[in-house]
C-alpha cells in the first residue's frame, strides 16, 4: 500500500510504509496518510483471535513492506505488559459503559500501545539500511516517556524529547528526567505543548536543519503521531475492544457501539475513525475535550479558531493542546488535499478556518463532541471511586461525553489513556474534595491506603532515581541544543 501527503493534490509523492515512518515529512508540509483504506471482513471479529494475531492481520491488511518475522518480534513486546495474554483490559463500570484500559505497558499510558512495536520496527529499519536516525518527540506528558523507553540504548538511533516545563505531571516529568541512556536527550522548554509541537513540525520540514544533520551523517524522523507508524497500531485496540464486548456477550455480531475518546492531538480518535471507515460498527466517535475546547467547538460549529487563544492549564494536562495534528488526516480523508491546503493556510495566516455546512455535516456524521471542566472531572473521579473504579483525570472527561452525547441505547467504550498514578495530586484533590497542594509521593501513598491499591514499582521506583536530564531551555534554543547533542 502507498502512503501520500495530505497536502499533495497532484499526488507527486507515493511512499511505502517503511519510507513513511523513517521520513515522516511529506510533500507540502503535510502528513502521510493511506492512499486508500482497506476493509474488514467477518474474520476480523473472530473472538478466538489473540490481540497479537489481530494486530498482525490488520498490519497485513495494509500490505506494509515489513517482514512477517519482524512484525511478530515487534508485537511480542506486548508480552511485557501486565497481562501476557492481552495488553489491554476492557472493564464494565455500568450496564452500558465500559473502559478500555490502554495503560498496562511500561510507562503506564496508552502511548505504549503504539510506541513499543513502532520503536522496534523503526530501530530494525535503521539497522537494516545502516543509517543513523534522530527521532524527535514533543510531549504533553505521555509520548515522551513512551518514546524514551522504546528507543533507550537502541543502535543507530538518537532521541531528543521536548516537553513543556511545568506542563506535565511530576510523575511524567520524572519518567523522562531520570532515564539514563547515552542516545537520549530530554529538553524542558519554557512554554506550552503547542510551542514544542510547532518546533518539532518546523524542524521536520527545515532544509537547513536536515542539512546540518546530514553533515553528521544523521537522518531525521519523529515519534509523535505525525508519524503514521504510530497511528496504524492505534487502529488495533479499537477493534479488539469491540471483540472483547463480543467475548463478554455484551453485544451481538454487527451491533453498533459508541467509542468515547479524551482528545488532545486527535491520534487516538483518528485510529477510531479509520477503524470505523474500515468496517468497525461504531455509531459515532464521542470526543471529549477539557477547557481547551478548540476541538469540541470545531466539531460542533465547523470553526477551528485559535486566534487570541491562550492555553489553559488543567488537571488533564495531556489534553492541554490547541493545535491538533491529526485533525488534518480526517479533513484530508473527507475533502482531499486541495481543501486541506486552503484550510491550513487560513489557520497559519489568520488563526482559524471554517468549514461550509455540507462539510460540517460530513464531520458530524462520524463525530460528536463536548467539553468537560476540572470541577466535573473531579466529581466523576470521586463518584466512580466510591463505586469501586478509579478513573484518571483524562478518562474522567469522557463521562460528560457519555452522558451528553450517547443518544441511543448502545454500549459505550471509553478509552482510558493513562493510569491514575501519573496524576496522584489531582486524584487526591478529587477524592478529598479539596484544593490542597499535595506532593506526588504523599498522594500516591494516601490513595493506595484509602482504596487498598497496589502501585506498580514502575511508578514508585521513580522517586528514588537520580535526575540526569536537567536542561530547561528557551524555545529559541531548541535547534542549537539538538545539534549540539547529535553526534
Amino acid at each position: 500500500m502507498n502512503f501520500i501527503s495530505t497536502r499533495d493534490p497532484k499526488i507527486d509523492q507515493k511512499v511505502s510504509f517503511s519510507q513513511a515512518i523513517l521520513n515522516p515529512s511529506a510533500n507540502g508540509g503535510g502528513l502521510f496518510s493511506p492512499e486508500k483504506l482497506p476493509s474488514f471482513d467477518d474474520s476480523f471479529f473472530d473472538t478466538t483471535l489473540s490481540y497479537k494475531d489481530l494486530a498482525l492481520k490488520i498490519l497485513n491488511l495494509f500490505e506494509i513492506d515489513i517482514k512477517q518475522s519482524v512484525l511478530k518480534e515487534a508485537l511480542n513486546l506486548y508480552d511485557n505488559f501486565d497481562d501476557k495474554n492481552s495488553p489491554i483490559s476492557v472493564v464494565k463500570i455500568k450496564d452500558d459503559l465500559f473502559v478500555n484500559e490502554l495503560y498496562h505497558g511500561p510507562t503506564r499510558a496508552f502511548k505504549d500501545m503504539a510506541l513499543q512495536p513502532f520503536g522496534y520496527i523503526l530501530s530494525h529499519l535503521a539497522k537494516k539500511i545502516d543509517k543513523k536516525f534522530l527521532i524527535l518527540a514533543a510531549t504533553s506528558g505521555d509520548t515522551g516517556p513512551a518514546t524514551l523507553d522504546t528507543f533507550a540504548n537502541k543502535k543507530n538511533i538518537e532521541v531528543v524529547c521536548l516537553y513543556p516545563d511545568g506542563g506535565t505531571s511530576d510523575v511524567q516529568r520524572l519518567q523522562m528526567t531520570t532515564i539514563k541512556a547515552q542516545n537520549l536527550k530530554v529538553l524542558g522548554v519554557v512554554g506550552d505543548f503547542d510551542d514544542t509541537q510547532n518546533a518539532l513540525k518546523a524542524l521536520l520540514s527545515s532544509r537547513s536543519f536536515k542539512d546540518a544533520l546530514a553533515k553528521k551523517d544523521i537522518s531525521l524522523s519523529a515519534a509523535n503521531s505525525v508519524n503514521f507508524g504510530r497511528i496504524i497500531f492505534q487502529i488495533v485496540y479499537h477493534v479488539y475492544s469491540y471483540i472483547e464486548l463480543l467475548k463478554q456477550n455484551e453485544i451481538k455480531k454487527d451491533e453498533e457501539i459508541y467509542i468515547a475518546v479524551p482528545s488532545g492531538n486527535f491520534g487516538n480518535a483518528l485510529g477510531a475513525y479509520y477503524a470505523k471507515k474500515m468496517g468497525l460498527k461504531i455509531k459515532k466517535i464521542l470526543i471529549s475535550t477539557n477547557e481547551n475546547s478548540v476541538l469540541s467547538e470545531f466539531i460542533n460549529s465547523g470553526i477551528y479558531d485559535i486566534k487570541n487563544r491562550k492555553l489553559i492549564k488543567t488537571s488533564s494536562p495531556a489534553m492541554d493542546i490547541l493545535k491538533s495534528s491529526n485533525i488534518e488526516r480526517v479533513l484530508f480523508d473527507k475533502f482531499g488535499a486541495l481543501r486541506v491546503i486552503e484550510l491550513f493556510n487560513s489557520l497559519e495566516k489568520n488563526g482559524f478556518f471554517k468549514l461550509n455546512q455540507d462539510e460540517l455535516k460530513l464531520i458530524q456524521k462520524d463525530f460528536s463532541a463536548t467539553s468537560s471542566n476540572d470541577i466535573s472531572c473531579k466529581s466523576y473521579i470521586k463518584k466512580f471511586a466510591n463505586d469501586g473504579y478509579i478513573l484518571d483525570p483524562h478518562t474522567a472527561t469522557c463521562i460528560d461525553a457519555y452522558e451528553k452525547l450517547a443518544k441511543e441505547r448502545l454500549k459505550t467504550i471509553i478509552c482510558s489513556t493513562a493510569e491514575w498514578t501519573k496524576f496522584a495530586p489531582t486524584m487526591l484533590n478529587a477524592l478529598n474534595e479539596d484544593n490542597n497542594s499535595y506532593d506526588d509521593l504523599f498522594a500516591l501513598k494516601e490513595i493506595s491506603k484509602m482504596y487498598n491499591i497496589t502501585i506498580t514499582p514502575k511508578i514508585m521506583d521513580l522517586f528514588d532515581k537520580e535526575i540526569v536530564q536537567k536542561d530547561i531551555i528557551q524555545k529559541e534554543m531548541i535547534e542549537k541544543e539538538i545539534l549540539n547533542f547529535c553526534h
